[in-house]
């Protein structure tokens, strides 16, 4: 199915959506993108239909073309603090604020979502296989939280975050059991399964 370009008629329609939220590890990273009215890129889709190189390439495109982009990076101290639901609208929040064009409609890909000031929105789920913007913003979400999680790699390799970014895979859950948590690491999270138990 075609994705349409966008939900509402308002000129500056943003979509926004989020990367991270079941990770044990690293930053929630949303990202919010404005797009022309008249936009269309057939290679668009949910960032999870995409591989990484194509995930790559549609960065660049999205990033040149858009009208407005934003990401932000929601942190594990928060995460922990005000539970990862929170963290995620966060997220949306703060990339939308750094818009340099303000949106006058906003569709947020899922169920979930706060106002942001006054302007109206609407959720979508499945919406980043539905709207371009949306699709667009789950793509920049995605590969700015996979830099960042290559980057962070660097410090703890154990962890093979490069690989997983952070998500609860067999091998993410070993390294924890052998070798502890890091300060990148979900505090509020079951960071293993019930059999094995981590003194934090």
């Amino acid at each position: 199915m075609e994705l349409r370009t966008q939900f509402s008629s308002f000129n500056f329609e943003c979509g926004t959506d989020e990367a991270g939220r079941g990770c044990l590890a690293g930053p929630v990273t949303a990202a919010a993108v404005i797009l022309p009215l008249d936009y269309s890129n057939g290679a668009l889709n949910d960032s999870k239909q995409l591989s990484k190189k194509k995930r790559d390439l549609l960065k660049t495109v999205i990033e040149s073309e858009a009208i407005a982009f934003a990401f932000a990076h929601i942190y594990e101290n928060d995460i922990d603090t005000i539970n990862i639901l929170n963290a995620s609208i966060k997220a949306m929040h703060v990339s939308i604020s750094k818009l340099k064009v303000p949106p006058n409609f906003i569709i947020v890909d899922g169920n979930k979502f706060k106002p942001y000031q006054s302007i109206p929105h609407k959720t979508i789920i499945k919406g980043d296989r539905k709207y371009l913007n949306i699709a667009a913003a789950s793509i920049l979400a995605k590969t700015r939280r996979d830099a960042y999680m290559e980057k962070i790699h660097q410090e703890y390799p154990m962890y093979n975050w490069k690989q997983n970014k952070g998500y609860p895979t067999k091998e993410h859950r070993a390294a924890i059991q052998k070798y502890g948590i890091t300060k990148y690491h979900r505090k509020s999270f079951r960071l293993l399964p019930e059999q094995y138990r981590l003194d934090l």
